[in-house]
């Protein structure tokens, strides 16, 4: 197995994030741009950040979590993006949130890529899942272009848009259990 902490793709740097890089990760996660099709998601604190950061610590003590992105060397984070296993879903789960002054460039889809090729080194038995909302034109491009293809669709349990239409792409077919555990994840319970 290969360790990924620290990879270099054609344009980007991916390494596994550290303390230092806590600012430029809120910067990132805090940015209303960031999350203009979640709103509901956006760090409003540095402490949310910090959460992050600190579960980051935990999913690279297993192999493989989320990267801090660069396009230089010695430049700023520009991103985060990678697979991580997130609250013990049997999944690995794709990731990529780039700042609004470098989207367009394709980032996205090549660290996805690299995300893709290291989840299948580490286990190569557990699916890369993504879900997003499906107003996320952006977001669905990248999932298609890695390669992902859409497996479910339906509203998004807990958004604070009733009409929000979450989508999940997988890797690959849908076994069972994969099937069992997406419905669970991701179909919304009933009202009260």
């Amino acid at each position: 197995m290969t360790d990924w902490r620290h990879i270099r793709t054609e344009r980007l740097w991916l390494d596994e994030p550290v303390q230092d890089d806590l600012g430029d990760l809120h910067r990132i996660h805090a940015d209303p741009a960031s999350w203009a099709h979640f709103p509901q998601g956006r760090h409003l604190d540095l402490a949310r950040t910090q959460q992050s950061l600190d579960a980051s610590e935990v999913d690279w003590a297993h192999g493989l979590g989320y990267w801090c992105v660069r396009d230089s060397a010695a430049g700023p984070v520009i991103g985060m993006a990678g697979c991580a296993v997130v609250a013990g879903q049997p999944w690995w789960n794709l990731y990529y949130r780039f700042e609004s002054s470098v989207r367009g460039r394709g980032y996205a889809a090549e660290a996805a890529g690299a995300a893709l090729e290291a989840a299948h080194d580490v286990v190569p038995d557990r699916p890369v899942l993504a879900y997003l909302l499906d107003i996320n034109v952006a977001s669905r491009r990248t999932a298609e272009k890695s390669g992902l293809t859409l497996v479910w669709s339906g509203p998004d349990a807990g958004n604070d848009d009733p009409d929000a239409i979450r989508l999940v792409y997988l890797d690959r077919e849908p076994d069972a259990a994969i099937r069992a555990a997406m419905d669970e994840r991701f179909t919304p319970g009933p009202t009260v």
